[in-house]
């Protein structure tokens, strides 16, 4: 095991093993888990009205505009949809194919990471930098949740990665790289707006800092071509930036600029404010298990930040990390592009003949990350079961010796100093830990899946999708589970006017709701029946609910 450990970064097909690896560690779940709340219910749902409606250009939930990001990854979401129904496969409302961008992105991210990598670390540090990256819990948990940000990485490690090849080498940079470049930040535009070009600039800024631009020149921008790459990069958005102008009287750009990134940057949107500092404390769980090399080889990448591709990769990581920490809103994939950058420093470290040990004291910090986070996955694997459903969790109780089998590879590998080898290891062994966990104990809870439980009793009553309502409980993953005809209804009394509309309805009442829908059904003279009833927990809002489903007498 040891020797094929050590000949797989220089196999024949490097790609093949890093597609393979990404395939064993993703797929687990991926299929599996039912549409979370709120963010993947809100972007699939919305894929999923634009494949309704033929409507291309606004993002709607219902009637409701989502005004917040541009709009790939709602095509991108939309086109695999029309292909997997165009091969006979029911995709509209199937979670999966809506994720499948995600994980599309997420390998890609990986690829690059290895091909535009060995460049800068060589092509043994870049394998392992894209292992690691694969296993990180932070993209393993962007691969399941079908949103912007795994595939917002690939385009812009590809992005970066072209850039590092024109700072090393910018007379060998053709105009071909230099295309790629722009369209790859031209795509990320249009995934996430000024996200993706920031990166770079930040870089760039960074470099001509460090080495005095303003003397020595900046050969590498000229070889990336910016007079014809900007307006290509711009050119790429720019027929959807007008479109969805004129279509919502302007409303997109004050809503997304104002509403939405403004107020991230300034005060800690949707509550998810944190103090500076925040990615630095939870790094080690959410690079999971490549912190503990990371934490390692950053003072040896210090030290060598003379070396051209370490300079790169510093100016890649440092600014953009900094300038999160200053956002009042925090949440942890906002510095996921700079994850391929610090993995790569690390891999580069482990794989050094002549690497120096890190300090002492932060030599125990990575321990502590490594072994702090698997015994923690390990903990809420048996005792998630346990708190939601009230039973023990057999993939949960294998999680225990399968994360101490990777603690232990792991610790056996860097007490002989082969640091590469245990980087390796956590990254491989990872695969059954995320099976496990992503493929056997989070599909099969009960309590935390409220919304498709509520979509399963109201697909055996067989009414029309627009005869069915549901007061107290509207997370967006009710209205994906059900039909995007569901009435969203305010308040028990207005269930109980909604069951007494027409024929043939169906409403759903969360149970602080049901007072006031007897009430209101009392006085209209309704005898509502109670045909079937959900009891679960609301992870998003932390408490629980019990959904009862009437129908008229």
């Amino acid at each position: 095991m040891p020797g094929a450990l050590d000949r797989l970064p220089e196999t024949r097909r490097p790609r093949l093993w890093l597609s393979l690896l990404c395939l064993l560690m993703w797929a687990p779940g991926l299929f599996s888990l039912p549409p979370g709340d709120r963010d993947e219910s809100r972007f699939a749902q919305a894929s999923r009205q634009m494949v309704e409606s033929g409507d291309y250009v606004r993002i709607r939930n219902g009637e409701v505009e989502r005004n917040k990001k541009p709009v790939g990854i709602h095509w991108a979401q939309a086109g695999i949809v029309h292909t997997l129904e165009a091969a006979g496969l029911p995709a509209r409302g199937w979670i999966g194919s809506y994720r499948l961008a995600a994980a599309i992105g997420a390998w890609l991210a990986v690829l690059a990471t290895y091909s535009l990598g060995r460049g800068l670390v060589g092509r043994r540090a870049a394998f392992l930098a894209a292992a690691l990256l694969s296993a990180s819990l932070l993209l393993v948990v962007e691969t399941h949740i079908a949103k912007t940000d795994a595939a917002l990485l690939a385009s812009i490690v590809v992005a970066m990665g072209l850039m590092g090849r024109a700072y090393l080498a910018p007379a060998a940079f053709s105009s071909r790289a230099a295309l790629g470049f722009w369209l790859a930040l031209g795509a990320g535009v249009l995934l996430k707006g000024p996200i993706a070009p920031m990166v770079p600039l930040l870089a760039g800024l960074t470099l001509y800092v460090a080495d005095r631009g303003w003397r020595a020149g900046l050969p590498w921008l000229r070889a990336l071509r910016p007079a014809w790459g900007i307006p290509l990069m711009i050119g790429c958005a720019l027929p959807w930036l007008v479109a969805i102008g004129i279509a919502t009287e302007g409303r997109f750009f004050a809503q997304a600029l104002g509403d939405d990134m403004l107020n991230k940057v300034g005060s800690g949107e949707e509550a998810h404010w944190g103090p500076p500092g925040y990615y630095l404390l939870t790094f080690g769980i959410a690079a999971f298990p490549g912190a503990f090399l990371v934490l390692r080889g950053l003072p040896a990448a210090w030290a060598a930040r003379m070396r051209p591709g370490t300079r790169f990769l510093l100016a890649w990581a440092a600014p953009s990390w900094l300038l999160f920490e200053a956002v009042a809103t925090k949440l942890p994939h906002y510095v996921l592009p700079a994850y391929p950058a610090l993995l790569l420093l690390a891999a580069a470290w482990a794989c050094d003949p002549l690497r120096k040990p890190a300090p002492r004291w932060l030599s125990g910090l990575g321990w502590a990350a490594l072994f702090g986070t698997g015994i923690g996955l390990a903990v809420a694997a048996v005792a998630l079961p346990l708190l939601a459903d009230g039973r023990v969790s057999v993939p949960g109780l294998l999680v225990v010796p399968v994360t101490g089998l990777l603690l232990w590879a792991v610790a056996k590998a860097a007490g002989r100093g082969e640091w590469a080898r245990a980087g390796l290891s956590a990254a491989l062994l990872a695969v059954p830990l995320y099976g496990l966990v992503l493929g056997g104990v989070l599909p099969n809870l009960t309590a935390p899946w409220v919304s498709p439980r509520v979509a399963a009793l109201v697909a055996g009553e067989d009414v029309p999708a627009e005869r069915f309502g549901i007061a107290g409980y509207h997370e967006p993953s009710v209205v994906f589970a059900t039909s995007t005809a569901t009435c969203l209804l305010t308040d028990g009394t207005a269930a109980a006017r909604f069951l007494g509309g027409g024929p043939d309805r169906l409403v759903a009442v969360e149970g602080r709701e049901v007072p006031r829908f007897e009430a209101e059904a009392a006085v209209m003279g309704l005898r509502p029946r109670a045909v079937g009833r959900v009891d679960g927990f609301n992870y998003v809002r932390g408490r629980r609910v019990a959904i009862t489903l009437f129908r008229a007498s």
